[in-house]
């Protein structure tokens, strides 16, 4: 990950999102009021805080009571909410010394989580409190990893990779009959955790793409923790060169613009990937053989595509339906309405001439 770094007062700017450091900064300890910080934020100031660290996160939880939900609102609102709330909150900075080391009193030891993140540092630098806050509880994530039932094993995600906290899509790998076990391509990888339930299936050769470098690094260590050796990984846009008799997708779900890095593993704006995939397939898919699409209907449920616009696209791109598999959600956060699919689709038969 390249972190963006600006120089400021002395210290850098970090940040793994791109935003940018604030240009009026203020400095701040726990004599300031909530209201106070709250008005200031919200007008474009960083709070730089001087305080101990409980009293950093006190802050940090009060300015959010003061951003108010919306809850119960339509989706585009609901985005452009937590979009103005996550640019107020990420304004209350704190400071790193030489090393990630966090000068603030009773604060935590972040140093092994910021280097994996931001790699080693030499210079005091500043950080959003709500980023440092994102980037320690990745870093307990990855160090803890996440059960996956159909493994038998744990993957464990980096920072900036989606983590698969909602199994159900994985069980649907997991459970489908395969068509071939010679070749499979994962495409967007992301923590491998597909590539991986395809290899523990008796799949002989697996080849897993992704576009961020990232993901193919977590990717690579998990399959190392697994001791799968069948897996190839590779930088791709899309797809690796060939065709395969199995060819496995899980892109983004939702068709709109992504803010984050991480939100790119669940929005595709335009649809770009999931066009993408479905266009170039009949030249990557062997005759005969399965693509498996792994999509949830929320962006049905939201109002963001039809049904009749999916299916529409399976057919302009020469795929037909030969089969899918639904499953319901168990994340306590899942759309009550959600179903996840996976389409079955193979290259659709030229008409038999008279």
């Amino acid at each position: 990950m390249n972190p963006q770094s600006t120089k400021d007062g002395g210290r850098r700017w970090l940040t793994t999102v791109g935003t940018k450091m604030p240009r009026t900064v203020v400095a701040i300890d726990d004599g300031i009021t909530a209201d106070e910080a709250f008005r200031l934020a919200a007008a474009g100031a960083g709070l730089a805080w001087h305080g101990d660290f409980p009293g950093a996160r006190n802050l940090l939880a009060a300015l959010s009571r003061r951003c108010g939900t919306a809850a119960g609102k339509p989706f585009q609102e609901q985005r452009n909410h937590r979009s103005r709330r996550a640019r107020i909150l990420g304004r209350l900075l704190v400071p790193l010394d030489p090393g990630h080391v966090l000068p603030l009193r009773r604060g935590p030891d972040v140093r092994e989580a910021c280097a994996e993140v931001f790699g080693p540092s030499e210079t005091a630098s500043l950080v959003s409190l709500r980023e440092l806050l994102g980037i320690v509880g990745a870093h307990e994530w990855r160090v803890k990893g996440v059960e996956i039932p159909s493994l038998g094993a744990k993957i464990h995600p980096h920072h900036g990779v989606f983590s698969p906290v909602r199994g159900e899509y994985v069980d649907l790998v997991a459970r489908t009959p395969l068509p071939a076990r010679q070749l499979a391509f994962d495409i967007g990888t992301g923590t491998g955790v597909l590539a991986a339930v395809l290899a523990r299936r008796g799949v002989e050769r697996v080849v897993a793409t992704d576009n961020e470098p990232r993901a193919l690094a977590c990717a690579r260590e998990n399959f190392a923790r697994l001791g799968l050796d069948g897996i190839e990984t590779l930088h791709a846009d899309v797809f690796p060169p060939g065709r395969a008799p199995l060819v496995v997708c899980n892109p983004p779900w939702l068709p709109v613009r992504a803010h984050t890095p991480l939100e790119r593993a669940v929005y595709d704006p335009g649809s770009r990937m999931l066009k993408a995939f479905l266009d170039r397939l009949p030249r990557h898919l062997e005759p005969g053989g399965e693509a498996w699409l792994i999509l949830s209907d929320l962006a049905e449920l939201l109002g963001l595509r039809t049904r009749e616009e999916l299916l529409g696209a399976f057919e302009r791109s020469g795929l037909e339906v030969r089969g899918r598999e639904d499953i319901r959600p168990r994340h306590p956060r899942a759309n009550a309405k959600e179903v996840t699919t996976l389409w079955r689709l193979t290259i659709r038969a030229a008409p038999v001439p008279d």
